[in-house]
C-alpha cells in the first residue's frame, strides 16, 4: 500500500540563504510498500498525521502545529481538504484557532514508528515547500535538513547560521532542534559536539531537561577540550542547578569558567553567576562571595552587571553600606534606556538587588517585568524563577494572597520544566502562606514536599523557608514550646543555622516562641542580632517588629511604650498581619494586667487586621482573647460549652487540640495550677471524666457552632 505522501511530492525548494552542497533527491520519490499510519488509520488520514508529527519536530514546545502550512503541504501532495475533518472525526487531532494538535501524546511515537524513513524525509520536503517565503529562513533549512541524507555540511552550515541569528522569531525549542539537525549533518566530530552542546543548552532555555541532557551525551562531552568542553559543563552545571544537587552544581559551573575564560569570557562570567545562584540555594555565603570575585574583569562590560557584582560581593563580605550605592546603580538602571528592552536576567538581578535593599516596591516591579518579558520572548526555564522571586517578594511586603497566587503558578511551571529545586522553594512559599492562613495540613503538605528535594539536593533556602513555616503554623495555634525548638537552631550561631538571608526575617517569631516559653537568655541573643541587622534597612518590617520584641522582653514600665512605638512604626509600612501580630500581643499583655476596656480595642484592631490579610488562625486566637476579656461576638460557644467562664473555655479548646496543662499554661500565660484548678472545673461543669470525652464533646460543639 502506497501512501499519500510518496505520490506528488514537489521537487526541493530554493535555499533562501544560498547555495548548499546538499544531496540531490529525486522530485517525486517513490515510498517502499508498507503501512503509513498508526494501525487503523487509512493512506489519506495517516499522510496528513505524518505532516502533523514532522512539522511538530520543530518545537517540542509548541502547542500545536500551524493549520495553514499543514494544509499548503497536504494539498501539494492531492490530499483532499476532508482529510482533516476525518482526522478529527476520529478522535485524532484538533484544529482550534489556526492550530492542530494532536489529542493523544503517544501518536507521535506511532506515526513516526510506522513511516518508513524515505516517506518521512518526502514529508519534510512538503513542508520545506510549504514554508518557503515565510519571514524565517529557519523552518525551510530545519525540513531541507531533515530530509537530506547526511553528510551534507553546507546545509548543516546554513541551519546553524539560521539557528544563531539574533532574530528573536525562534524559540529556545526551534533553535534546539535546528542545532541538532545541523549536528547530524556535520562531518567534522568538534563541529558535532559544539552544535550538540549549543542544542542542548537551547533545550535547557526551553524548559526540556531530558532532551537537553540526551544531546549533551550524544556530544560526547567528556572527550572535547578547553572551551567545548567548559560549554558542556556549563550547560551541565546549570541543568544541575535546576534539579540536582547545587553544591555539584556549583563546582561544575566554576569548572566551566575556568575552561572557558580563555576563549569565551562572556559565558565564563554566566558560569560564575550560575555559581553564585547555587551557593545562595546552600546557604554559603563565603561561596557566594568568592563566585562574585573571581574572573578577570571585561573591558567595555556591561556596566550594570559590573555594579551588580561590586554590590552583592560587599553585602556576601559584611560590608553592606558598601555595597548599597552600586546596588541603587542596578535597580535605577533596569529598564531605563530609551529604546532598550531589557532580557529577564537583567531584570531578575535588578530584582535581586532591590531585595537585598529592602526597596520591595522596585523588587515587584523588575520582577513583573522579568515574567513578563520571560512569558512574551523566553527563554521559558526562567518564567518558574522569575514567578518565585515575584511570590518571596509578595510575602516579604506580608501580601499572602498575591505570594500564594505566585507561587501556584510557579509550581506548574517548574514541575512542567523538570526544574525540582525550584519547585520545592515554591513548596516552601506556599507553606508560609498556609502557615498565614491557617490551614496546619497545608503547612504540612508543602513543607514536606520542600524538605524532602531540599534534603537530597542541599537547598538550605528552602529547608529554612519549611522550617519556619511550621514553626509560625505552630505559633498560630498556640503551641509555643514546638515553635521555639524548630526555630532556636534556625537563627542561632552554629552548624545548624538557617540560611544567611532568612535566619533574622524568622528572628521576630522566635522571640515570641522563646519569651512565652521561659527562654529569656535566648530570646534577648536573637534580639541583639535583629537589631543590627535591622539597621541595615534590608527589611521595611523590622523596626517594627525589633520594637514588638523588645516589648516582649521588657518590664511592666517599658513594655507598653515600646508596644506604642512598634505600632507607630507598622503605620510607615504596609502589611495587615505584622500589624495584627502586634496588636495581638499588646492586647494579650493588657488583659493580664487586668485592663480588659483597653485590652479589646488592640484585640478588635488585630481580628480586623487578621481578617483583612487572611490570617484565619491568627484572626482565632484573636477572637479567643477577645472572649477572655468578656467580649461576646460571632463564633460563641454552643451547648454544653456555654456553662464555662471564658478562661474555662479558652483551656478546653486547647485540651481539645491535644495540649498538656503544661502547654496550656504556655499558651495563656497562666500557671500549670491554675489550668488544673480550672480543668477540674470544666469537668464538673461538663460531666465529663477524661480529656478524650471533653475533646470529642468540643469537637461536637464546635461543629455545631459552625454548621447550625
Amino acid at each position: 500500500m502506497s501512501g499519500p505522501i510518496a505520490t506528488t511530492c514537489p521537487a526541493q525548494p530554493a535555499d533562501p540563504s544560498g547555495p548548499v552542497d546538499a544531496p540531490a533527491t529525486p522530485a517525486a520519490p517513490t515510498a517502499p510498500a508498507g503501512p503509513v499510519g498508526p494501525e487503523g488509520t487509512g493512506p489519506a488520514e495517516a499522510g496528513l498525521l505524518l505532516l502533523v508529527v514532522a512539522e511538530g519536530e520543530r518545537d517540542a514546545r509548541a502547542d500545536g502545529v500551524d493549520a495553514s502550512v499543514v494544509l499548503r503541504a497536504a494539498g501539494a501532495c492531492g490530499l483532499g481538504a476532508g482529510v482533516l475533518d476525518a482526522a478529527e472525526a476520529a478522535g485524532h487531532l484538533r484544529l482550534d484557532g489556526g492550530r492542530i494538535r494532536l489529542l493523544d501524546p503517544g501518536l507521535a511515537r506511532a506515526v513516526r514508528a510506522a513511516a518508513p524513513p524515505a516517506r518521512r524525509r518526502a514529508a519534510h520536503r512538503l513542508l520545506a515547500d510549504a514554508h518557503a517565503g515565510g519571514p524565517s529562513a529557519l523552518p525551510v533549512l530545519f525540513h531541507r535538513a531533515s530530509a537530506a541524507v547526511a553528510p551534507a555540511p553546507g546545509l548543516g552550515d546554513a541551519l546553524a547560521a539560521a539557528a544563531a541569528s539574533p532574530d528573536g522569531r525562534p524559540t529556545h525549542a526551534e533553535r534546539s532542534a535546528a542545532w541538532a539537525r545541523a549536528a547530524g549533518l556535520a562531518v567534522d566530530q568538534e563541529l558535532r559536539a559544539v552544535r550538540l552542546i549549543d542544542a542542548a543548552d537551547q533545550a535547557r532555555l526551553a524548559g526540556l531537561p531530558h532532551s537537553a541532557r540526551e544531546l549533551l551525551a550524544r556530544a560526547g562531552c567528556e572527550r572535547p577540550a578547553g572551551a567545548v568542553r567548559g560549554a558542556a559543563q556549563l550547560v551541565s552545571g546549570l541543568l544541575a542547578l535546576q534539579d540536582g544537587p547545587v553544591a555539584d552544581a556549583r563546582e561544575v559551573l566554576l569548572l566551566a569558567a575556568e575552561s572557558l575564560d580563555p576563549a569565551d569570557p562572556p559565558r565564563a562570567l554566566a558560569a560564575r553567576l550560575a555559581a553564585v545562584e547555587a551557593s545562595w540555594a546552600a546557604g554559603d555565603a563565603a561561596a557566594c562571595a568568592e563566585a562574585l570575585d573571581q574572573g578577570p574583569g571585561q573591558p567595555g562590560s556591561d556596566p550594570l552587571l559590573a555594579a551588580y557584582r561590586a554590590g552583592m560581593s560587599a553585602v556576601m563580605h559584611g560590608r553592606p553600606d558598601t555595597g548599597r550605592p552600586s546596588l541603587r546603580e542596578v535597580v535605577a538602571g533596569a529598564g531605563t534606556a530609551a529604546g532598550v528592552h531589557d532580557g529577564p536576567e537583567t531584570l531578575l538581578r535588578a530584582g535581586n538587588a532591590a531585595l537585598v535593599l529592602g526597596d520591595l516596591a522596585a523588587a515587584a516591579r523588575a520582577d513583573s517585568r522579568a515574567l513578563a518579558v520571560a512569558r512574551a520572548t523566553g527563554p521559558y526555564v526562567l518564567v518558574a524563577q522569575a514567578l518565585e522571586r515575584l511570590a518571596y517578594g509578595e510575602l516579604r511586603a506580608g501580601r499572602h494572597a498575591r505570594a500564594r497566587a505566585h507561587a501556584e503558578d510557579g509550581l506548574r511551571t517548574a514541575a512542567g520544566a523538570g526544574q525540582d529545586n525550584l519547585a520545592a522553594h515554591h513548596h516552601a512559599i506556599l507553606a508560609l502562606v498556609a502557615s498565614v492562613e491557617g490551614s496546619p495540613e497545608t503547612v504540612a503538605e508543602h513543607a514536606t514536599a520542600a524538605e524532602r528535594v531540599a534534603a537530597a539536593h542541599g537547598l538550605a533556602q528552602a529547608a529554612t523557608l519549611s522550617q519556619w513555616a511550621r514553626a509560625r503554623a505552630d505559633l498560630a495555634r498556640g503551641r509555643l514550646a514546638e515553635a521555639a525548638a524548630r526555630l532556636g537552631p534556625l537563627v542561632g550561631a552554629g552548624p545548624r543555622r538557617g540560611h544567611f538571608a532568612i535566619r533574622m526575617l524568622a528572628a521576630p517569631c522566635f522571640v515570641e516562641a522563646a519569651v512565652r516559653t521561659g527562654q529569656t537568655e535566648a530570646a534577648r541573643s536573637a534580639v541583639a542580632a535583629f537589631a543590627h541587622w535591622s539597621e541595615q534597612g534590608a527589611d521595611p518590617q523590622a523596626p517594627a517588629q525589633l520594637a514588638r520584641c523588645r516589648a516582649l522582653l521588657s518590664g511592666p514600665e517599658d513594655c507598653e511604650a515600646l508596644f506604642a512605638a512598634a505600632l507607630a512604626r507598622h503605620d510607615e509600612v504596609a502589611g495587615d498581619f505584622e500589624r495584627g501580630r502586634t496588636q495581638l500581643l499588646y492586647g494579650a499583655w493588657l488583659r493580664r494586667r487586668r485592663r480588659p476596656g483597653e485590652a479589646r480595642g488592640r484585640l478588635r484592631d488585630a481580628l480586623v487586621s487578621f481578617e483583612r490579610g487572611g490570617a484565619l488562625g491568627w484572626a482565632a486566637q484573636a477572637r479567643a482573647e477577645l472572649r477572655a476579656t468578656g467580649d461576646a461576638g460571632p463564633g460563641e460557644p454552643a451547648g454544653p460549652l456555654t456553662l464555662l467562664t471564658p478562661q474555662q473555655l479558652r483551656i478546653a479548646r486547647c485540651v481539645a487540640e491535644g495540649a498538656t496543662n503544661r502547654e496550656v499554661a504556655l499558651r495563656l500565660s497562666v500557671s500549670p495550677r491554675t489550668v488544673d484548678h480550672h480543668l477540674r472545673n470544666v469537668f464538673a461543669a461538663l460531666g465529663v471524666r477524661s480529656r478524650v470525652e471533653l475533646s470529642r464533646l468540643v469537637d461536637r460543639a464546635e461543629k455545631t457552632t459552625a454548621h447550625p
